[in-house]
């Protein structure tokens, strides 16, 4: 049956103990929809690094923290989402310490007059690279594309601007790497590819969300002009083996 346009026939109700797997996203993913992924054991686990360097813990506790220390090879860089500030014990140096908000939501139905929305696959990996390189939109590593469906728009023959699926924790899938290329913005792109992205999770079943920094304003005045709400802000912290 096709999705209606309405957002709240779309999205299903939602119990608190279901949103509650988004309070801890990623080792809601790695023990849910995606232990197929997980590397690790009970303490720690992590996402193949080619993928995407997000990692969790059962807990903060230091036994947690040195098994996913054990999980770290030279400079790997690990992400934690937690819903509290991380306390990183000694052994470790952080590189990256910020805020996100968390948005759960259908992204409203936005078409397209000027440009074609296509899947993207292991053929377009060497320019979603490039695209995420010069945009920034968050890690993107070679087997990203894997974590789900990746949809794009190309202007003769450039990628131009791409988004797509990373976490499934539950029944819940992220939405990511939403990035347009400079030249090409102001177009609706980002929009009409969020919406491409939500209708193709909600046909499964499924309730898009995504994470923005804290800062980025101008994202997050979008999402919520296209009826995503923030449910709750997360701590990112990003960091490396010392020594």
């Amino acid at each position: 049956m096709r999705p209606s346009s309405s957002a709240s026939t779309r999205i299903r109700p939602v119990s608190d103990s279901d949103e509650a797997l988004l309070d801890r996203p990623i080792w809601s993913a790695l023990t849910t929809s995606q232990k197929h992924l997980a590397q690790g054991g009970p303490r720690a686990l992590r996402y193949p690094v080619d993928m995407t360097p997000f990692a969790d813990m059962a807990d903060m506790s230091p036994a947690s923290f040195a098994a996913l220390r054990d999980l770290l090879s030279g400079s790997q860089v690990a992400a934690l989402f937690t819903p509290e500030p991380v306390e990183m014990p000694a052994g470790f140096k952080v590189v990256l310490a910020e805020t996100g908000e968390q948005m759960i939501g259908s992204p409203a139905d936005s078409p397209l007059r000027d440009a074609e929305i296509v899947t993207l696959g292991a053929g377009d990996v060497p320019a979603m690279m490039a695209l995420t390189e010069l945009t920034k939109p968050g890690p993107f590593a070679l087997r990203t594309h894997e974590l789900g469906t990746f949809l794009g728009i190309r202007s003769g023959g450039e990628l131009v601007a791409m988004t797509g699926e990373r976490m499934k924790p539950g029944k819940f899938v992220e939405m990511t790497a939403v990035c347009v290329h400079p030249e090409y913005r102001g177009r609706g792109y980002a929009q009409a590819l969020l919406a491409a992205v939500a209708r193709r999770i909600e046909a499964r079943g499924e309730i898009p969300f995504l994470h923005v920094f804290s800062g980025n304003a101008s994202a997050i005045a979008l999402y919520q002009r296209q009826g995503m709400r923030i449910r709750r802000r997360l701590y990112v912290t990003a960091f490396m083996k010392e020594g």
